[in-house]
């Protein structure tokens, strides 16, 4: 009689595209071939584990819920990845206190990293130093004007600063535009148009 070898079939995450193991021939139903080996868990803390630098750059891939063309890196909302004994912490400040996708970041984050290999992820608010435009890259600045959203203009503003700023169309590159609303799509956009190429157009408003 053939003696039959006991196999370990528990899929974990691939890095690759954050679902079950496989790829080119593995089964549908999500069980490993005998010759596709499981991918190795990401080593935990003391075993050679996840470096700053390697998160920081897995958190670049999680688009913000609201903008997706731009990460909660590129927005500056995370703020800080510590290990502290077996847990990974990530610190992340809203673009305010009453932002709607505040949980949602929060969510997609833990998330993210779990599918990564860290099972044991935390995350926390800091809400000082307030967030600020400011802390919007030129790179992401970049992404937004492509996306069809004007970047914030200037450095930080007052909310209550009445005084509109010059804000270059996203379509059309023309300075010639106006304020339509203080209210966009989202709160912290303003819906804008352009008097040249008569486009509307989301302001992200600078504070």
């Amino acid at each position: 009689m053939v003696r039959a070898e006991k196999r370990n079939s528990t899929l974990l995450p691939s890095p690759a595209c954050g679902r079950g193991a496989g790829g080119e021939g593995a089964s549908t139903k999500g069980i490993p071939r005998a010759d596709a080996p499981s991918p190795s868990p990401l080593p935990q803390a003391g075993e050679g584990r996840a470096s700053a630098d390697q998160i920081w750059s897995w958190l670049a891939d999680v688009p913000d819920p609201e903008i997706p063309v731009v990460s909660v890196v590129d927005l500056g909302i995370v703020r800080a990845v510590e290990w502290e004994g077996d847990d990974l912490v990530v610190t992340l400040t809203p673009t305010y206190s009453g932002c709607p996708a505040t949980a949602v970041i929060a969510f997609d984050v833990a998330e993210a990293l779990r599918r990564r290999g860290i099972n044991s992820v935390r995350t926390k608010s800091r809400l000082s130093p307030a967030w600020t435009t400011d802390w919007i890259g030129e790179t992401a600045r970049e992404k937004l004007k492509a996306y069809g959203i004007a970047p914030p203009a200037g450095g930080a503003r007052c909310v209550g600063d009445l005084k509109n700023p010059i804000v270059e169309c996203p379509r059309c590159g023309s300075t010639a535009t106006e304020q339509v609303s203080r209210f966009g799509s989202t709160p912290c956009k303003a819906s804008w148009r352009c008097r040249d190429c008569l486009e509307p157009f989301d302001y992200f408003k600078s504070f």
